[in-house]
């Protein structure tokens, strides 16, 4: 009789509140997800908010009590259920029961996307369903950003993706992280795997293989590279060689072609003295962005292509990196194997906040490299200051070395110059123009004035001896490259 008057007075609480029951109910579950760090789902949570529907109801309807308490009790089972069976798969999965191999290239060019794949093999016998996501490194664009994951039992899963990177430099793939469901979809569980790769971001060297295109089938003017006619010919004879298809017909030796019985060309030998030096300004000057990179990443891949071209002229190149202090020196040198030092000596400088200390560079010049030079010097002008310092420098190599200013242009300040006017007649048959903005005026005024300025400064370097390269950051490498090829043709070194 105390039981039944026990089991009434409980059958009355529960009536009057009935979510008292879907809270002792659900309280274990928690906790014990907690526990085992473990996360409910959405179809937890509508389960939860059926259960929360009949309990309002039980307030109206008290005989609803019992539905109530048998479908709190199979939420319960079945929650406990689906989440043990996690648990097992998830601790299998941190043993042996998943591996992971990533496959992606140690190298790439900046801007050029890349494939990245991850291997997955499931050694347990439970299905494994959720979402991956591999590492994504900073200045990187991954597409997709994740994966869905359904892998059965004993089976393997290739995830392909694109890396695309935006930076330059040395980054790190370091883990996969892995949202797993269980298998009802009651319950999920975040791990992640330690799974590391080096991948190492080069500028632009697609470039590069363009040119070598191109100037195989002869038409590097598609890309703005013009043919200079030499002043004169290399007529010191070299070598005998076979016939290629870009050889000139005229140098072919018909006596040795007769004697070998197959074309035999005559090699001339050409100007292989000859040594480029390039100073990249890594200051404060080259921070701007255009389209998303940097000047100094502009000038990095302009002073490859010219680089890649003067190597395949016989001549030597070097390298001087400075801002505040010398951060890289790359002495000249000739062959293939000066291209790859190139690119790793120039891949992880970055463009810093600081003034450039040119006084600094230029001694390090006159102390390191004392032959007759094709100085290279790769900046921005924007202030009096800064123009003063790069003149009297460059200027003061005159004789010693042939110095060649590389300056970048602004386009906002171009395009700013550029605004323009509404042209009105009047009455009279007269011309007049008025403003379609003004504050745009006064601004295009202000370029216009600057760029006077400007081209004041590089006539000043061109009376001094110094060769000028004046051109937009996007289309700085055709003109570096025919610069070169003036050069070469004039024989000024």
């Amino acid at each position: 009789m105390g039981f039944g008057k026990r089991f009434q007075t409980l059958f009355e609480i529960a009536s009057q509140w009935p979510w008292l029951l879907l809270v002792l109910a659900s309280l274990p579950l928690v906790l014990a997800a907690f526990w085992l760090r473990i996360y409910p789902t959405r179809r937890w949570v509508a389960m939860i908010g059926i259960s929360v529907v009949l309990s309002v109801a039980v307030v109206f309807f008290p005989s609803l009590l019992v539905i109530l308490g048998l479908f709190d009790g199979l939420v319960i089972a079945v929650t406990a259920i689906d989440g043990l069976l996690l648990v097992i798969t998830t601790r299998k999965m941190l043993g042996d029961g998943l591996t992971i191999e990533r496959t992606v290239s140690r190298t790439s060019s900046l801007g050029v996307p890349l494939d990245c794949s991850l291997i997955l093999r499931n050694h347990t016998q439970l299905r494994m369903r959720g979402d991956i996501r591999d590492d994504v490194p900073e200045y990187f664009v991954s597409e997709p950003t994740q994966h869905n994951l359904d892998l059965p039992p004993r089976l393997q899963l290739q995830l392909r993706r694109k890396l695309t990177p935006h930076r330059r430099g040395a980054f790190k793939l370091d883990r996969v992280d892995l949202k797993l469901f269980s298998p009802l979809g009651l319950w999920q569980r975040h791990i992640n795997r330690s799974l590391h790769s080096q991948l190492n971001v080069f500028p632009d060297m697609k470039q590069l293989s363009d040119y070598a295109l191109l100037a195989r089938t002869d038409r590097l003017s598609l890309i703005g590279v013009r043919r200079t006619r030499r002043i004169g010919q290399d007529s010191d004879f070299e070598r005998l060689r076979d016939y290629t298809r870009d050889d000139n017909y005229r140098h072919i030796d018909w006596r040795s072609t007769a004697r070998r019985n197959k074309l035999t060309v005559r090699q001339f030998q050409s100007d292989q003295s000859q040594r480029l030096i390039f100073l990249l300004d890594c200051g404060r000057m080259m921070t701007n962005q255009r389209n998303g990179y940097s000047l100094l990443d502009h000038a990095l891949n302009s002073i490859l292509m010219m680089s890649y071209v003067a190597l395949h002229q016989g001549d030597s190149v070097g390298m001087i990196c400075f801002s505040d202090t010398i951060h890289a020196y790359l002495p000249p040198r000739g062959g293939a194997s000066q291209m790859n030092r190139l690119l790793q000596a120039g891949f992880d400088q970055f463009p810093r906040m600081v003034e450039s200390r040119y006084d600094q560079a230029f001694l390090y010049l006159n102390s390191h490299c004392k032959r007759r030079s094709l100085v290279t010097l790769t900046t921005n002008i924007v202030d009096e200051v800064n123009a003063e310092v790069v003149s009297d420098h460059l200027s003061n190599l005159t004789g010693t070395h042939l110095p060649l200013a590389v300056v970048l242009r602004d386009r906002e300040m171009f395009d700013a110059a550029d605004y323009p006017a509404e042209v009105l007649q009047t009455t009279n048959g007269q011309i007049a123009t008025t403003s379609l903005d003004e504050t745009k005026t006064y601004r295009a005024a202000a370029a216009a004035e600057m760029l006077v300025w400007r081209e004041e400064v590089l006539s000043g370097l061109r009376h001094k001896g110094v060769l000028v390269v004046d051109a937009f950051p996007d289309e700085l490498s055709a003109p570096m490259v025919n610069q070169y090829l003036q050069v070469k043709a004039q024989h000024l070194l």
